[in-house]
């Protein structure tokens, strides 16, 4: 590749409640279009998994846009208030919904589900991992979850992740030396947790230093950031 290559990128962008715009691309294309579709859904909830930073709370956004949802995080649901947290919004994210760690917990989502249903109103559930891995305690609750359409958010090709830092560069209103970009992709980890990193770590760092982001500068960080 010529380091001083124009990037340019075959994505769609889509608003967010946020005011960022949010890159469609293959790996996130199928959970896209779950948010598209509702509320035409063919069940009382649709989950979506992927890795932190994938962009899960970036598509809760957009879907709490559309459907003025409530949220909440799958620790803060018990049976005593599922009741409530569905009665009280149109519809709802769950947040973290795998992180079921007591039987209260996966009574809560148990019984959210149940109301879902009974009063006809629909739940995005966002995890790092599907429904079918969550292990639940509670048969019935693991049943339900099995059955759950499901979107997975895969780790970015090369395309979504250079843009993804791109505009990460970007929203901190940073310039990149041609070149940077170039260097970064074939010795960083392909996954959008890294990308947040890297491009942390080159913004304190320049400003640390009070330099441009050069390969240089940016050769250093990655030096630091893997020792």
């Amino acid at each position: 590749m010529s380091p001083a290559r124009q990037l340019t990128f075959d994505l769609d962008h889509r608003p967010a409640l946020s005011g960022d715009d949010f890159l469609v691309a293959s790996a996130n294309e199928a959970a896209i279009k779950w948010i598209d579709q509702w509320p035409t859904w063919p069940a009382q909830a649709v989950a979506i998994s992927g890795p932190s930073g994938c962009g899960k709370t970036h598509l809760a956004h957009v879907f709490q846009a559309r459907s003025n949802a409530g949220y909440v995080t799958g620790n803060a649901i018990s049976e005593s208030t599922a009741r409530s947290l569905v009665s009280d919004h149109p519809a709802l994210v769950i947040d973290d919904a795998d992180d079921l760690s007591s039987p209260e917990q996966e009574k809560g989502l148990f019984h959210v589900l149940n109301i879902l249903k009974e009063q006809n109103k629909q739940a995005l559930l966002l995890a790092k991992v599907p429904p079918s891995q969550w292990t639940s305690n509670l048969a019935d609750l693991q049943s339900r979850l099995n059955a759950l359409p499901h979107a997975a958010i895969d780790n970015p090709d090369e395309m979504l992740i250079t843009a993804v830092m791109v505009k990460q560069f970007s929203d901190r209103q940073l310039r990149i030396e041609p070149g940077v970009i170039d260097y970064l992709l074939p010795r960083m980890e392909r996954s959008f947790a890294a990308a947040q990193r890297i491009v942390t770590a080159v913004d304190e760092a320049a400003l640390a230093e009070h330099r441009k982001i050069t390969v240089p500068l940016v050769s250093a960080v990655l030096k630091s950031v893997n020792d």
